[in-house]
C-alpha cells in the first residue's frame, strides 16, 4: 500500500526546493504561477508522458524527468497563445521528428519560438537539466526501493512538480505575475475547454 501522506510531503519538499532554485536563477519570484487549466491539462497528458518516459528511466533518467518540464512550458505557452484552440491538442503534437527523444528541441523551436542556438534556448536547456538533476538527486535520497510501487508514485509526483514549475517559468517569461485579487462572485464563468 502506498503512503499518501509521505508522497504529499515529498511533493511539497520537492516543490519548495525547485521554487528555491528557480528563484535563485530569477526564473521565478518565490511563488508558483499556475492556472487550473494548465494543471488540469497535466492530468490528461500524464498517462501518455509516463508511457514514453518510463522506458527511458534506466538509461536516461534526467531526460525521463526533465522532459515533463518542457511539456509544462509548452502547455503554458499554448494556454497564453490561444487556449480555446489548443486545450485539446494531442500530446504527441509536441513530439519532434524522432518522437519523444527530441521533444525538447521541438518545443523550444516550434512552440516557444526560439532558435536552438539562441541564448534563450540554452538558458531553458540549462534550467531543465538542473531541475531534472535536482529531482533525480532528491528521489535517490529518499532511498525508495527501485522499481517498487512507491518508486513509481514518487516519480509520478516528481514529474508533476516539474511540469508545474516549468509552466510557471513560462508564464513568468510571458509577463504574468502573482497578485492577490479580491473579486466579488458575479456568477457565470469564462469560456471553458
Amino acid at each position: 500500500m502506498v503512503n499518501k501522506v509521505y508522497l504529499e510531503n515529498f511533493e511539497s519538499r520537492l516543490m519548495n526546493e525547485l521554487l528555491k532554485i528557480c528563484t535563485q536563477y530569477r526564473m521565478l519570484e518565490g511563488t508558483l504561477l499556475s492556472t487550473e487549466d494548465i494543471d488540469a491539462r497535466w492530468h490528461d497528458i500524464a498517462p501518455e508522458y509516463v508511457a514514453d518516459a518510463v522506458p527511458n528511466i534506466a538509461d536516461y533518467p534526467t531526460v525521463a524527468i526533465a522532459w515533463a518540464g518542457y511539456v509544462g512550458m509548452a502547455v503554458a505557452h499554448l494556454w497564453d497563445e490561444d487556449w480555446a484552440k489548443h486545450c485539446n491538442d494531442e500530446y504527441k503534437s509536441l513530439y519532434g521528428p524522432a518522437g519523444f527523444d527530441d521533444m525538447d528541441e521541438n518545443i523550444v523551436k516550434n512552440v516557444l519560438g526560439f532558435h536552438l542556438e539562441s541564448q534563450e534556448a540554452k538558458n531553458i536547456e540549462q534550467m531543465m537539466r538542473r531541475l531534472g538533476e535536482t529531482v533525480l538527486t532528491l528521489i535517490r535520497r529518499e532511498n525508495i526501493e527501485p522499481q517498487s510501487p512507491m518508486a513509481f508514485h514518487a516519480y509520478a509526483r516528481a514529474i508533476k512538480v516539474l511540469f508545474r514549475i516549468a509552466a510557471a517559468i513560462e508564464l513568468k517569461r510571458l509577463g504574468y505575475k502573482f497578485e492577490q485579487v479580491n473579486m466579488p462572485n458575479l456568477g457565470g464563468g469564462i469560456g471553458e475547454c
